[in-house]
């Protein structure tokens, strides 16, 4: 099936397609978080949230799709949290630092959805771009929110931004492989958050 015969998640959606495409990540989400990358199956996907086989795919046309579609729904909700409740460290360094820090404590208590999520990153190829792509933009305006400078960073901002996301998504597979604790993550995250202050 063709990459682009899914409907993008940013496109508008009736309220019914949207309703059925919140039932498809639900139910990744709840075996992910179940059993990890293996325990989400396209077919029991598509059964527990009550959608035909064929309608699953229309929307995620594979397991990766479905998965890098369901990091993006957690990040999301990160974006809201950090918007509703903005870190309030001294400088930009410690709110991002706090904001990214927030991530990865949501991210333990469901190591298993964590390891998931990952695994669907770590094996997207090009037809999943689009997706991967917007994972980037979300991680990226979470940090632009926590340093308040959403709409106009400058460019010294973005650079640092970037090398932040990196460091965020680096330090998440270490993490999860077991090679790195939770507050060797924080320290990294905190190297990398002070580059906002140079």
């Amino acid at each position: 099936m063709s990459a682009t015969a899914h409907p993008p998640a940013r496109l508008a959606l009736t309220p019914r397609q949207a309703e059925r495409r919140r039932r498809m990540l639900a139910a990744a989400t709840a075996l992910a978080c179940r059993g990890g990358y293996e325990a989400v199956q396209m077919r029991e996907v598509a059964e527990d949230a009550s959608v035909a086989l064929g309608t699953l795919y229309r929307y995620f046309p594979s397991k990766v799709h479905l998965l890098v579609a369901v990091m993006q729904d957690q990040l999301g909700r990160l974006l809201d949290q950090v918007r509703r409740h903005p870190p309030t460290g001294e400088d930009p360094a410690a709110r991002v630092a706090d904001a990214l820090t927030r991530a990865f404590h949501a991210l333990q208590r469901e190591p298993q959805l964590a390891e998931a999520m990952v695994r669907a990153l770590s094996f997207a190829d090009r037809s999943v771009s689009v997706e991967v792509d917007e994972v980037s933009k979300l991680t990226s305006a979470i940090i632009l929110h926590a340093i308040g400078r959403p709409e106009s960073p400058d460019e010294g901002q973005r650079a640092a931004v970037r090398v932040i996301e990196h460091t965020w998504h680096s330090a998440l597979v270490s993490w999860l492989s077991g090679r790195s604790s939770l507050d060797e993550v924080r320290a990294d995250l905190g190297t990398a958050a002070r580059l906002l202050s140079l």
